[in-house]
């Protein structure tokens, strides 16, 4: 297996538990979404608005893209489930995008303004991943919506 497809399962597994972390996350009802929680990020609605900015933000510091540190939208801009939902969708898919186009020598570039090359930064996105996507799962199971565990070795023998 090449660099290259090793970084795009990783980031494929990424996006499927999110998607899954959707699925459990429609259950809930608009006030659990926003009830304000004391850690991190605070309510699920602002960890998930916070994913997907943080996505989208080094995916356009790796196209080096003029706006990519000022790319900020806030949780308030996603009062409902299915807005913050479009949005993690949006990034979703250009980062998908993105990362299905990749070359071996891609991954070793470092793109301007940036202390490291690509590789390092796509693995840091799916790192940040699992790391908000404990939290939210922490906080879905106290909602008492379905949750689940979120080993990549699993998810890559079920493949």
């Amino acid at each position: 297996m090449s660099s290259v497809e090793i970084v795009q399962s990783l980031i494929e597994y990424d996006q499927a538990l999110w998607r899954r972390a959707w699925e459990s996350i429609l259950s809930l009802t608009e006030e659990q979404f926003t009830h304000e929680l004391p850690y991190s990020h605070g309510s699920i609605r602002n960890q998930m608005v916070h994913v997907a900015a943080a996505q989208a933000r080094w995916l356009r510091g790796l196209k080096e893209e003029a706006d990519a540190r000022s790319f900020r939208p806030q949780p308030g801009d996603y009062p409902t489930k299915s807005e913050a939902m479009a949005l993690w969708e949006a990034t979703s898919g250009d980062l998908a995008g993105y990362v299905s186009a990749l070359t071996e020598a891609d991954l070793e570039q470092v793109p301007g303004g940036m202390r490291g090359p690509v590789w390092q930064v796509l693995a840091h996105l799916v790192n940040h991943g699992t790391d908000h996507r404990a939290q939210v799962l922490r906080a879905l199971h106290d909602f008492g919506a379905p949750t689940f565990d979120q080993d990549l070795v699993i998810h890559l023998w079920r493949r």
